[in-house]
C-alpha cells in the first residue's frame, strides 16, 4: 500500500501525523518518504541513520558558440522558454529548463550538448523501530522540486512489498501532485477553521482529478467552526480521526518528539487509522471489480466515496 499524507496548507500537523502513523505500524516495517524536499523535517522525529546518498540532477543544454549559427531552432522547440536567441547569440536559462532534450535533438549544427545540473540529493537509511526512511533535499536556490520528488519515489534502497507512507509538501502545487500520483489513498490533514476549509476544498478537488480516494484527519479539533464537518458530510468524505487542540502536543513536537511517543495513548488510535484506510482501499477495489466484469456495484459498496 502507498499512502500519501498531505494538506492544503502548511502548519496543519501533516508531518506529525505521517511520522506517528509510521511509528504505530512498526510491526510491518513501513517506509516513510519525506517528499517535502524544500523543507524536509520528518527525520527530526524518526532519527534515521543515513547510509545511502545519491545526487539528483537534470541534463541542461550547453551551446558551442563556434558551431552555433544562431538559427533559433532551439528556441522554437523549447516549450519552457529556457533558451532565447538574441542578436544571433543563444542565452540559456537553466532555472527554466525541464531537461526534455528537444533543443539538442533539433539543433541542425549539433552545437548543443547536455551537461548535468545537480538539483539536490536523496538520502536513505534505517530509522526508529525498524522503519526505513528516505528523503529528498533540494539544493538552496533551485526552483524545481518535482524531479527530486520523482526520483525519490522511484528509488528503492529498501526491500519491496513494504507499506510506503509519503509525507507530501504543503499546498496543491506541482510538487504535491507529483507526490500524490501513484498513491492508493490520500490522508488530508486539516484544521477546523475557514482557512483550513478553503485549502481542504482545493485538496479534495485535486485528489478527485487524479482519481485517488481520500479521507480527512482533523487536527486541533475544537477550535474554529463546523465548516469542515459540514463540507465532509455533504461531499461524502470520511473523517477518519480527530486530534484535539492540546498545548502539550505542540510543546512535545517543538522538542522533536513524535506524537505517539510523547503520548502513547494515541498509538491505538493511529493503528485503527491505518486499519480504516486499508479497509477503505479494499472496499474500493472490491467495488471496481464488478465494473471491470461488466456489472454495477451495490449501493453499499459505493457508500462513503465521492
Amino acid at each position: 500500500m502507498i499512502l500519501t499524507v498531505a494538506s492544503g496548507k502548511g502548519g496543519t500537523g501533516k508531518t506529525t501525523v505521517a511520522t506517528s502513523l509510521a511509528l504505530a505500524i512498526t510491526d510491518i516495517s513501513p517506509v516513510l518518504l519525506d517528499c517535502d524536499v524544500e523543507a524536509p523535517n520528518a527525520h527530526i522525529f524518526l532519527q534515521p541513520q543515513f547510509d545511502q546518498r545519491r545526487e539528483i540532477g537534470l541534463p541542461i543544454p550547453e551551446v558551442d558558440a563556434v558551431r552555433c549559427t544562431g538559427c533559433g531552432r532551439c528556441a522554437e522547440v523549447c516549450q519552457y522558454h529556457a533558451i532565447v536567441v538574441m542578436g544571433g547569440k543563444v542565452l540559456v536559462f537553466p532555472e527554466l529548463c525541464h531537461g526534455c532534450g528537444s533543443c539538442t535533438l533539433q539543433c541542425p549544427e549539433g552545437a548543443i550538448e547536455e551537461v548535468p545540473n545537480v538539483l539536490g540529493v536523496l538520502e536513505a537509511g534505517p530509522a526508529k523501530d525498524g522503519i526505513y526512511f528516505a528523503q529528498g533535499v533540494l539544493n538552496v536556490g533551485e526552483p524545481m522540486a518535482v524531479p527530486v520528488i520523482r526520483e525519490l519515489k522511484r528509488w528503492r534502497p529498501f526491500p519491496e512489498g513494504r507499506t510506503i507512507i509519503r509525507d507530501a509538501p504543503p499546498g496543491n502545487s506541482c510538487p504535491v501532485v507529483e507526490t500524490i500520483q501513484g498513491a492508493d489513498f490520500v490522508l488530508l490533514v486539516t484544521e477546523p477553521t475557514p482557512f483550513g476549509l478553503h485549502d481542504l476544498r482545493l485538496a479534495i478537488q485535486l485528489t478527485r482529478e487524479l482519481g485517488i480516494p481520500a479521507g480527512v484527519l482533523v487536527n486541533r479539533d475544537g477550535v474554529g467552526d463546523d465548516g469542515v464537518e459540514e463540507f465532509c458530510r455533504k461531499e461524502g468524505i470520511p473523517i477518519l480521526m480527530r486530534i484535539p487542540l492540546d498545548q502539550r502536543i505542540g510543546k512535545a513536537v517543538a522538542r522533536g518528539e513524535a506524537l505517539v511517543e510523547a503520548f502513547p495513548e494515541y498509538l491505538p488510535q493511529f493503528r485503527e487509522l491505518y486499519t480504516q484506510i486499508q479497509s477503505l482501499i479494499d472496499s474500493r477495489q472490491d467495488a471496481a471489480l464488478p465494473q471491470a466484469m461488466g456489472t454495477r456495484p451495490s449501493n453499499d459498496a459505493k457508500a462513503g466515496w465521492s
